[in-house]
């Protein structure tokens, strides 16, 4: 109807804008939108009423009037969600550092285990308590979601991992260097947005990667 807000939930935003504004009457209102919520499992049956609580909810309201947005956001912060605006294309920017190429590290992480001929299926799988077991949940995502977010927001997820491969060649000369000192100074400087992250409130510091005791 007129005046409608329209809005989506999808991790790329350009490419939405682009492929679904033209075909939207002029009617009605576009406002791009990305809940950072959810979990690596997939469909209906995995939500849970909390899901949404203290997290992040982007906003990309291009040319918007304010009271949409407003009413847009009023939505989001009602289901228990932080809301903040963003220009599309920054934000897949930012998308690609903190949730596209991670999730593509993993799967590759993930691949490299399963080619790697001297390290048996059975001791992956045993002894995955630790980094390892972390990557395999990013890998256990959608593949089809994924594979549909990398082709979507490329030239992002292509800028970050390039910068990615660059400070990896770093770490390895470091290694093969005996560089401690780099080492040590990178190590310090990186846990230091761990710490960050968990002031923010968007994880916890308890043992064992949060997991209830006896809960893997």
């Amino acid at each position: 109807k007129s005046g409608a807000v329209v809005s989506d939930v999808g991790s790329v935003k350009r490419a939405v804008i682009d492929a679904v504004g033209p075909h939207l009457p002029d009617h009605t209102i576009f406002i791009p939108a990305h809940p950072l919520a959810g979990t690596e499992q997939s469909g209906p049956t995995s939500g849970f009423a909390e899901l949404f609580d203290n997290r992040w909810c982007l906003l990309t309201p291009v040319g918007a009037p304010a009271e949409a947005t407003a009413t847009l956001r009023a939505f989001w912060e009602a289901l228990g969600a932080n809301v903040d605006e963003m220009d599309p294309d920054h934000h897949d920017l930012v998308l690609a550092v903190t949730s596209h190429t991670p999730h593509l590290i993993a799967y590759t992480m993930v691949g490299v285990a399963d080619d790697l001929g001297r390290v048996t299926d059975s001791e992956v799988v045993n002894f995955s308590a630790a980094g390892f077991r972390d990557f395999t949940r990013i890998a256990a995502s959608d593949p089809t979601m994924w594979r549909d977010v990398f082709l979507n927001n490329k030239e992002a997820t292509l800028e970050i991992l390039g910068r990615f491969t660059e400070e990896l060649f770093a770490l390895q000369r470091a290694i093969r260097q005996g560089d401690g000192d780099h080492l040590h100074d990178y190590f310090t400087r990186t846990r230091a947005i761990r710490r960050g992250i968990i002031e923010a409130g968007q994880d916890t510091d308890v043992p064992n990667f949060g997991r209830r005791p006896g809960k893997l």
